[in-house]
């Protein structure tokens, strides 16, 4: 399989588990440099976590994201991804495309997507299915899945935002991406510039430089 297989796959949203000062304070202080309104997200009941959505334009957002003190957290990939990075003090956790269909994905990678849903404070439910949580945790480089129900609100919907990811800063191999995704990392995005850097340590995603009114905003 050749990295031009795969279509209609786009940069969804970027997450950034909550630091020692908890959820709250931590999209607080995000949102401020970036000049936006956060909106609760809700709790995941499935992954034992909730977060807080930082809106964007372009049918993207920043998900600000903490594990609960619930079982789910210990046994779900995705609350055990959280735990360890805030755990080490918080920051990105990854970043993650969205496909119409994940069948392809399921059949490449061998392995079947997980549900996820969370209920909004104002009742809104939000549906999806997620596939490579896993792979995140064992090569935080690598994005994982979503496939958004055909019926479920996108989290940025509504939000009035000019704000836009205009960076990712990756520690890591384009290669090894090119092969999890099955296409070259800014193929995923026409406005979104990738850059990979040599990882000394673990890799995975360094920094995301946004374009807001007021400049560019690097975190």
């Amino acid at each position: 399989m050749t990295c031009a297989t795969i279509t209609r796959m786009r940069v969804d949203h970027v997450s950034y588990a909550a630091e020692i000062d908890g959820l709250k304070a931590t999209a607080q202080r995000l949102a401020k440099r970036l000049g936006v309104t956060p909106v609760d997200g809700g709790i995941h009941p499935r992954f034992g976590t909730r977060n807080i959505i930082l809106p964007l334009a372009d049918r993207r957002f920043v998900e600000v994201v903490e594990v609960l003190d619930h079982p789910a957290s210990d046994k779900a990939p995705f609350g055990q991804a959280v735990r360890a990075r805030s755990e080490v003090g918080g920051g990105w956790l990854g970043w993650v495309v969205s496909v119409e269909d994940l069948s392809e994905a399921e059949k490449r990678l061998g392995r079947e997507a997980a549900v996820g849903s969370r209920r909004r404070p104002d009742g809104v439910e939000l549906k999806w299915r997620q596939l490579g949580v896993k792979g995140l945790i064992a090569d935080p480089q690598l994005p994982f899945y979503i496939q958004w129900d055909d019926e479920s609100p996108h989290p940025s919907g509504g939000a009035n935002s000019n704000v836009t990811i205009s960076g990712l800063q990756i520690a890591g191999d384009p290669d090894r991406v090119c092969e999890w995704l099955g296409l070259p990392a800014d193929q995923t995005s026409t406005v979104i510039d990738f850059t990979f850097v040599a990882p000394h340590g673990t890799p995975g995603l360094l920094a995301v430089t946004f374009d807001t009114p007021k400049g560019p905003v690097t975190i």
